[in-house]
């Protein structure tokens, strides 16, 4: 019988109860157990009650919301409405944001609510929900990236001239939320919303994981690892594999015409960009992978007084993930910035405000029709973004 199945129990011990209430989903008491049992109230001892650490908290996280529900919703946007901005790799981008957004929207408003009030009071239903759509859309991303890359990888390293179809990237993104909502579903299948007395006269709500036989077998750590394993450290080598190849053909290109100088540059500079997103997400998102890590394998970590703080501030950094690609897209890819100022000036064709973009799509013409008279040429293709 594990802790949380010992709710309730008669001869439930205090030992166990504070297992239990080191496990909750994102907030951990730091009072020692000796001292609970003298205060029949205890004093959160962490630095997430001070008010100026609150208010950091609360500042961060709102503009970690506000720009990201912006970026991501700018980038959705751009790529519906113009139609030149509707390729296989935008579609992809265009589903990166969706799940960056359901984080931004789902996820962190509760989580900074949690944080603050120090204990779950936003029902049984969101209980089950925050946690479940977090790991759904870091899956989600997880996914998205690797499809790209290896996508890039296949038409660029050898220079296959066939691409992924619209309808089957639609299908990829449909089998990509399908699988991850599989691998997420544990984190709301093994959970509970319960009211637990730490001692006599303090009770707190909780949303804790509940797993079957932990007392035998550590099943919440086995997910953890598998997780670590399935949405990070594979995804990444997987990733870094196909664009360190791809690096190493776009490096070693000799182009024979200036019409595949253009292209060559362009798919230099999507790759780069590409490379830079994955790079932003995999640094983002180590200090709290690690952290986790170490926190499963030794539970002494929990006794740490600033637990709650250093879980905290890894969040945040992981979070930066959900708003850092519409700056990237802007910054490094001249058809989206374009398609933004496009877009905040309210104008329905993508040459309006850029003459750039008019000579652009006049010289692809150009170039597909000689790649009609020269069919062999593998670079002829222009860049998805």
């Amino acid at each position: 019988m594990g802790p949380l199945e010992a709710v309730g129990e008669e001869n439930q011990t205090d030992e166990m109860k504070m297992e239990l209430f080191t496990k909750l989903y994102l907030t951990r008491y730091t009072t020692p157990l000796n001292e609970l049992a003298l205060d029949p109230k205890p004093e959160l001892k962490d630095s997430t009650t001070l008010v100026e650490v609150q208010i950091i908290l609360i500042f961060a996280y709102c503009s970690i919301i506000l720009l990201g529900v912006i970026g991501n919703s700018l980038v959705i946007h751009v790529i519906i409405k113009f139609k030149s901005m509707r390729t296989v790799t935008n579609f992809f981008i265009a589903n990166l944001a969706v799940a960056d957004l359901l984080v931004n929207t789902l996820c962190l408003p509760f989580t900074l609510v949690y944080t603050l009030l120090g204990e779950w009071k936003l029902g049984p239903v969101l209980c089950h929900l925050v946690p479940y759509a977090q790991a759904l859309a870091v899956h989600v991303s997880t996914v998205t990236l690797t499809v790209i890359a290896l996508d890039r990888h296949r038409c660029i390293v050898y220079h296959l001239e066939s691409k992924i179809s619209k309808r089957i990237s639609f299908l990829i993104i449909g089998v990509a939320w399908a699988v991850s909502a599989l691998l997420a579903s544990p984190l709301a299948i093994f959970r509970e919303y319960s009211l637990i007395e730490i001692i006599p006269d303090f009770k707190i709500v909780v949303c804790s994981e509940k797993w079957p036989g932990e007392g035998q077998l550590n099943y919440g750590t086995i997910y953890s690892i598998s997780m670590l394993l399935i949405q990070y450290v594979l995804p990444l080598a997987v990733i870094s594999y196909a664009y360190i190849r791809i690096w190493t053909k776009l490096k070693n290109h000799v182009s024979p015409g200036a019409g595949n100088d253009h292209y060559h540059h362009r798919r230099r500079k999507t790759t780069k960009m590409l490379v830079c997103v994955v790079v932003v997400f995999a640094v983002s998102w180590l200090p709290f992978h690690t952290f986790q890590l170490v926190s499963d394998i030794d539970s002494q970590v929990l006794d740490l007084k600033e637990y709650k703080l250093i879980y905290t501030v890894f969040h945040v950094i992981a979070m930066c993930s959900t708003f850092a690609n519409p700056l990237l897209y802007g910054w490094m890819n001249n058809n989206y910035r374009t398609a933004f100022l496009t877009a905040f000036q309210c104008e329905q064709r993508l040459d309006s405000i850029h003459p750039e973009v008019s000579a652009a799509f006049k010289a692809r013409k150009k170039l597909e029709a000689k790649r009609i008279q020269f069919p062999g040429d593998s670079f002829t293709q222009p860049t998805n973004v």
